[in-house]
This record gives structure tokens, C-alpha cells and sequence, in this order.
């Protein structure tokens, strides 16, 4: 899949930890990871959302577009 997420990168900037961000976003570390591994297929607007409020970053920090990747 050509999207590409960068969700351990915003993190270490963050010095946050996985559990950290599920618990205050309000889903699973389960989910958060399927998510960190870039194996799900779609993520919420509300969720995204959440997200970049607590690691004070753009989509664009956590999401990239690779045309090159199969």
C-alpha cells in the first residue's frame, strides 16, 4: 500500500508511548498498533483528529503518499 504511516516517529518526538496515546485517544493499543503497522485499512477523521491534538502535528506528519510502494 502506497500510504505510508509515520505514527513511531511523532511519537518519539513526542516522547509518548503507544498505550499513552490509545488511552487518551480513546481506542484499543490493539488498534493503535494495527495502525502504527500501516496494516489498516481505513482510520477516522474524529480519530486522526485526536491524534494530531495530543502530538501537536499535521496529518501530513502522521500519513505520507509513496507511489513507489506496490
Amino acid at each position: 500500500m502506497p500510504i505510508i504511516v509515520n505514527l513511531d516517529i511523532q511519537l518519539a518526538k513526542c516522547k509518548m508511548r503507544s498505550n499513552e496515546l490509545a488511552e487518551k485517544i480513546g481506542i484499543t493499543p490493539q488498534n493503535l498498533s494495527v495502525l502504527k503497522a500501516g496494516r489498516a485499512r481505513a482510520i477516522r477523521f474524529e480519530t486522526l483528529e485526536k491524534i494530531c491534538a495530543i502530538l501537536e502535528c499535521q496529518p501530513g506528519d502522521i500519513l505520507a503518499f509513496r507511489p513507489d510502494i506496490p
